[in-house]
């Protein structure tokens, strides 16, 4: 039994560690322990507490509900059914909107088109044709207006192509030089939000709670002046966007509009406010629609419209926060945590990379023996 360790070799695992705590007059590693734990107050107080508000609940995902209204009027001429007034329920599609708008800003008119036989236009290639059999009978123009019938004709004194079974004169494909409705950069865009955070039960509007009836009906939204007055003047959104109203109303084009909501719930709620911000997402957007009619002969006849404008897409996001006392406690859990980091830091700079660390290490590291008659006795 000589030369065996006390407990027999599986001893060790019944071993048991306890800390010692050994003062050094290391003023380098001292000043590095103040630094780490000076830094761990100022991530506390200074980050989570001051910029993260660590302090508080917080509901990232409110509930919005978004209502459009779209106000102005302008005359523009639309091909050959003469000059016409387009009022909201014209160039606001849907009139009654919602997240997504559509403002009609430029259009090209096709009109009284019929159903039947006439030349496709030589802007289409597969309708170019030199003679009938160029024209397969029952193959529909790819992409074009209609089916051809088998009969290559003239379109103009230049071009022939393939005459189509299909609406009639074929779609106008001519572009103003300038928007038909230039008028609308002056028109207002009204956009009333609500949101409703469900964990907090707060809800919030962005428009102003007033009994003045015309209050709407004359402000225009300003960051400064007014903020609560949620009606923009379109001109002033595409330009916010980083554009201009010409350019963009010619090809239409797509704008976003965020609403963005920071509600600290531990302030009066009339501190709760909107921001707004505005992007451009497409320089092209357009597409058709057409309106019927029947003639005194019972002939079906429609004008045709390839409408171009705006696009508005609107989101809505945000946060509320509110003290909580979990977070809180969560919060200087972690700062207690990363104090304990700090002191393994320094351990660690202490024992491997001091020029004395071998000192360091057997002081801090020291076995504790029974008393020798006891150990005499129990071998």
């Amino acid at each position: 039994m000589t030369g065996r360790e006390p407990g027999g070799p599986c001893g060790g695992l019944l071993d048991y560690k306890t800390a010692k705590f050994a003062l050094t007059r290391n003023r380098r590693v001292g000043l590095l322990h103040r630094l780490l734990q000076l830094g761990v107050l100022g991530y506390l107080f200074g980050w989570v507490l001051l910029v993260q508000k660590g302090y508080q609940d917080t509901d990232p995902a409110p509930r919005a509900a978004v209502v459009t209204k779209l106000k102005g009027a302008a005359v523009a001429e639309v091909g050959g059914a003469g000059r016409r007034l387009w009022d909201a329920a014209d160039y606001a599609r849907p009139p009654q909107g919602e997240n997504v708008l559509f403002l009609v800003t430029n259009f090209i008119a096709t009109a009284k088109q019929g159903q039947g036989t006439c030349p496709e236009s030589p802007s289409v290639l597969d309708a170019m044709c030199t003679e009938d059999a160029d024209c397969p009978m029952g193959n529909p123009v790819v992409p074009g207006n209609g089916i051809k019938t088998g009969k290559c004709v003239m379109f103009n004194t230049t071009h022939s192509t393939c005459e189509i079974y299909g609406w009639c004169p074929v779609e106008n494909t001519t572009l103003p030089r300038k928007p038909l409705l230039a008028e609308a950069e002056n028109f207002t865009l009204f956009i009333k939000n609500t949101v409703h955070f469900t964990k907090f039960n707060f809800s919030k509007c962005n428009t102003l709670q007033t009994n003045d009836p015309t209050y709407f009906k004359s402000c225009t939204y300003d960051p400064f002046l007014n903020p609560s007055c949620p009606v923009f003047r379109v001109r002033d959104m595409v330009e916010a966007a980083g554009e201009t109203f010409g350019d963009l109303a010619l090809l239409g084009g797509s704008i976003g509009v965020r609403i963005e909501w920071d509600c600290d719930l531990d302030h009066p709620a009339a501190q709760c406010q909107p921001q707004y911000s505005f992007s451009l997402q497409d320089r092209r957007y357009n597409f058709r629609t057409a309106s019927y009619y029947w003639d005194s002969q019972r002939r079906l006849y429609r004008n045709l419209l390839k409408l171009y404008g705006i696009r508005f897409d609107i989101s809505v996001h945000g946060q509320a926060g509110k003290f909580g006392i979990i977070p809180v406690a969560v919060s200087f859990g972690t700062s207690i945590a990363f104090f304990g980091a700090a002191t393994v830091v320094c351990d660690l700079v202490l024992l491997y990379l001091d020029a004395k660390a071998d000192i360091y290490w057997k002081e801090k590291f020291e076995e504790a023996k029974p008393p020798k008659g006891k150990t005499e006795a129990a071998a």
